[in-house]
């Protein structure tokens, strides 16, 4: 059977309705078999851990949400996906923050153009995250902070954002767009491209006007991601007044970070979630 009716039909817009039923992937995104044995599994003992649905312009957008089982004014972290949407590996992720004393937030930023988590390919998730415009991230980012404040014992005073690959890109562009964030930690998230209506500006570009610190971590071996341009973003930050930083780790290919993919370099991940953690407590987000 062709893909393509399904494919067209993944990439219209959602109505109100659809959005209100749409579920959080469970497991890994399809395209991302078969998963490494060594995956990390972050166990919910002592956490609240679970979809949730984020009230947007248009309706609402599933989440995963995880948090300590007790206490409150958590520290807000919003973890923002890769390309495959809020599998589990995010959801993991969010697991991790939790464990540190956060209240951390996957939303599902596709979900109005298609379910990635259940196409087997990149190439066939691809056009439908390129229909993603950053207006409308942006906006659901603030809509989720609004509801980490209001319904899950969230500390907008003390917000911090992290992002993979896709969600790189987001966590420098959201830093510059929310002057309420503390501090941003991208993990090998594109630093320049082509200007379109959809995706007008890149990190690059917002570099100058940057505000909030952020925290660049990228592999030297990134075929996707040339040194080059992390040169240029490193350039571009000595107009900013905020005291952002880019770490290249020489050896580590693009995704060192994903430890259910045979990309996934053990050092250089534990060393840049070490680095984390030390950025968000040196500015003000733990």
């Amino acid at each position: 059977m062709s893909d393509r009716p399904f494919l067209s039909r993944l990439r219209l817009p959602l109505t109100r309705r659809q959005l209100v039923t749409t579920a959080l992937t469970s497991g890994f995104a399809l395209a991302v078999q078969p998963i490494l044995a060594k995956t990390i599994q972050t166990s919910t003992q002592g956490l609240t851990a679970g979809p949730v649905k984020i009230p947007v312009a248009n309706g609402t957008i599933p989440a995963y949400r995880a948090m300590p089982a007790t206490g409150s004014s958590f520290p807000i972290v919003l973890v923002i996906q890769e390309i495959f949407g809020v599998h589990e590996h995010m959801q993991d992720v969010c697991r991790r923050f939790a464990k540190l004393g956060y209240l951390a937030i996957a939303p599902e930023l596709f979900v109005r153009q298609g379910d990635v988590s259940k196409l087997s390919s990149i190439d066939q998730i691809r056009p439908i995250v390129a229909k993603v415009p950053d207006t409308q991230v942006l906006s659901d980012l603030d809509a989720t902070v609004t509801w980490a404040k209001q319904t899950s014992k969230g500390d907008p005073a003390r917000l911090g954002i992290t992002g993979f690959c896709w969600g790189g890109r987001i966590t420098w562009l959201y830093a510059a767009h929310n002057p309420q964030v503390k501090a941003g930690v991208a993990w090998y998230g594109r630093l320049v491209g082509d200007s379109t209506p959809l995706q007008p500006q890149y990190p690059v570009d917002l570099a100058p006007m940057l505000k909030v610190p952020v925290l660049g971590l990228y592999g030297g071996q990134d075929n996707g991601i040339p040194v080059t341009t992390v040169e240029r973003m490193r350039t571009a930050l000595k107009q900013s007044s905020a005291r952002s930083e880019i770490i290249v780790y020489p050896d580590a290919p693009h995704a060192f970070f994903a430890d259910y993919r045979p990309s996934y370099r053990q050092q250089p991940a534990e060393d840049g979630w070490k680095r984390l953690q030390a950025w968000f407590k040196q500015n003000g987000v733990a």
